[in-house]
């Protein structure tokens, strides 16, 4: 499975709602296990993202339609990095 970073911000209804941000993180894992995905971990954090995360995906387009399925819901605005661990790191370097 492809590795991605997710950099999120809550978005003016995010923040209206704030208290139920746990509970929507819940349904946000069941919702990308239900697309093929999985959320690795969540982290609400201090300083420019109000959230952090990672998660796996099968490849980008699942990734993709997980993370716009959620932006449509209107809580979060994300920026999504994909992110290679050491041995696809390997793979890649061994190609040049």
């Amino acid at each position: 499975m492809a590795h991605y970073i997710v950099l999120a911000n809550f978005t003016d209804q995010g923040i209206k709602t704030v208290k139920d941000t746990t509970k929507r993180a819940k349904g946000f894992r069941e919702l990308a296990e239900k697309m093929g995905g999985k959320i690795k971990d969540i982290y609400w954090t201090l300083g420019r993202y109000d959230v952090v995360l990672t998660m796996e995906a099968p490849n980008d387009e699942t990734a993709t339609a997980i993370l716009t399925k959620a932006g449509s819901l209107g809580n979060l605005k994300s920026e999504s990095l994909r992110a290679f661990d050491e041995k696809e790191m390997d793979s890649i370097l061994a190609k040049i």
